[in-house]
C-alpha cells in the first residue's frame, strides 16, 4: 500500500486515491446502530424487553439502558475492545503508534464508565461482536434474557 509518491521533480505528494478510500472505509465504522447491537435489540424487544438506546445521563452512553432491571448492556467490538484471546482482536500491523493508545484508551474508558455505573448502582452487562457469531448467536442471546429476567 502506497501512502506517498515522489514526483519526478522530488516533491513528496501525498496519494490522495489512497487516503480518499482510507476515509471512505473509516467513515463506514459506526459507534451506533451497528450489527452486533442490532442483533441484541431486536431480540431484547421481541422477548418483550423495553430499553433506551445510549442514554447520555448515563457515563459513557451505554448502548442499551433498562430501566426496570437496573441494568445496562454494552455491546463491544472485540478490536476497538481490545477482548483478550479473541481472533477477531487482531493488533494492527501498521500505524501501532496511533492505534496502541488508542485502543489502550477505550478500555480504560470502558472501564471507568463501568465502574461508575456500578457505583450509581446499575448492572453492566457486557456483550462481545465474537459471541454474537452465528454459532454462539443463540446461546448468548438466551443467556443475556436469563440473567436480565433473573436478577
Amino acid at each position: 500500500m502506497i501512502s506517498r509518491i515522489y514526483t519526478a521533480r522530488g516533491y513528496l505528494m501525498s496519494n490522495t486515491t489512497e487516503q480518499q478510500r482510507r476515509s471512505q472505509n473509516m467513515s463506514r465504522i459506526r459507534s451506533k446502530d451497528t450489527k452486533p447491537e442490532m442483533i441484541v435489540r431486536k431480540f431484547l424487544f421481541g422477548q418483550g424487553f423495553r430499553f433506551r438506546l445510549h442514554d447520555s445521563r448515563l457515563p459513557g452512553k451505554p448502548d442499551l439502558v433498562l430501566p426496570k432491571y437496573k441494568a445496562v448492556i454494552q455491546i463491544q467490538g472485540c478490536f476497538w475492545h481490545a477482548h483478550r484471546g479473541c481472533k477477531l482482536n487482531r493488533p494492527p500491523k501498521s500505524r501501532i503508534e496511533y492505534w496502541g493508545p488508542k485502543i489502550e484508551g477505550n478500555v480504560k474508558r470502558d472501564r471507568r464508565n463501568a465502574d461508575l455505573l456500578l457505583t450509581l448502582g446499575w448492572r453492566v452487562i457486557e456483550v462481545w461482536e465474537c459471541s454474537l457469531s452465528a454459532a454462539n448467536r443463540a446461546e448468548t442471546l438466551s443467556s443475556l434474557c436469563s440473567s436480565l429476567r433473573g436478577s
